[in-house]
């Protein structure tokens, strides 16, 4: 039973929602599949959120859940995404175009336009043109979620209206200000790639672009983490951050640490929760 299900059952007058509070996902490439770890534990605990946002992976998986797919729905379509789904080129140093991941998006998504999702959703991303960032609350979702996940030098920027969009992260991997801007007063954070920061020992070029794209983004991440409320951290560190191979145990993961924070959860939706 959702916990405002509850309470209005037993009419208990202690719980009036007086507050909004939004889910918040961060960017991490294909280790975005603990988001759905995290859907199954809200779905399970009867945790409901006013609004989403999202830059990069964190984007596309929070399309999905303002479509408010219920879980087994999710997990059966994560079943099918392959490697080429995100990245078509198959050398490592060309960037790859994001016609594949635009075809993905279309084929799992039940609408088309931001404006037409159930919960109020915002997907960050980056005008190259400009070097703005953008909040999209409406448009195109195949076009701006794409745009949102075009991590620089790895996929090609996507043309979108008179913008050309790259990858939100670079700006605001953890977009948290987007909601608290937008009227949320708590903010639930999931970071899938909480160990960004991180060197590697690998002398493959590909690696060690991408490992610098992560290091680039420690300082972004950190105002995102000060705008969370609470801040949910799946170790995610033994996953490729471009390949899907062990999707289960990602969303495991993001499940379980979801689960180990669901006290703190449950005092916010309750009005117990005391900001540190």
């Amino acid at each position: 039973m959702k916990l405002r299900e509850y309470f209005k059952k037993r009419k208990l007058n202690r719980f009036k929602k007086k507050y909004k509070v939004g889910l918040c996902l961060s960017g991490g490439g294909t280790r975005g599949f603990a988001h759905l770890g995290a859907f199954k534990a809200f779905e399970e605990c009867g945790i409901e959120f006013d609004a989403v946002a999202g830059a990069s992976a964190g984007s596309l998986f929070g399309a999905l859940y303002a479509t408010e797919m219920k879980y087994e729905q999710m997990y059966k379509l994560s079943k099918n995404v392959k490697n080429s789904d995100f990245r078509k080129s198959k050398l490592g140093f060309l960037p790859s175009k994001m016609d594949n991941l635009q075809t993905l998006i279309k084929s799992i998504m039940p609408v088309k336009k931001i404006e037409e999702l159930k919960i109020p959703f915002y997907a960050v991303a980056v005008d190259l043109k400009t070097g703005n960032e953008i909040h999209f609350n409406k448009g195109d979702i195949a076009s701006v979620v794409s745009g949102s996940c075009a991590i620089p030098g790895v996929f090609y920027p996507v043309k979108y209206r008179n913008m050309t969009l790259i990858d939100g992260g670079v700006r605001n991997n953890i977009p948290a200000d987007v909601l608290k801007m937008n009227g949320c007063d708590f903010v639930i954070t999931v970071d899938c790639n909480c160990t960004r920061g991180g060197g590697t020992n690998s002398d493959s070029f590909f690696t060690q672009f991408t490992t610098s794209i992560g290091i680039m983004s420690v300082n972004n991440s950190k105002r995102g983490i000060e705008c969370s409320d609470i801040v949910i951290c799946p170790d995610m560190k033994k996953f490729a951050s471009l390949k899907v191979q062990g999707k289960d145990e990602m969303i495991e993961a993001g499940y379980q640490a979801t689960m180990t924070m669901m006290p703190e959860i449950k005092k916010l939706f309750l009005g117990e929760f005391k900001r540190k």
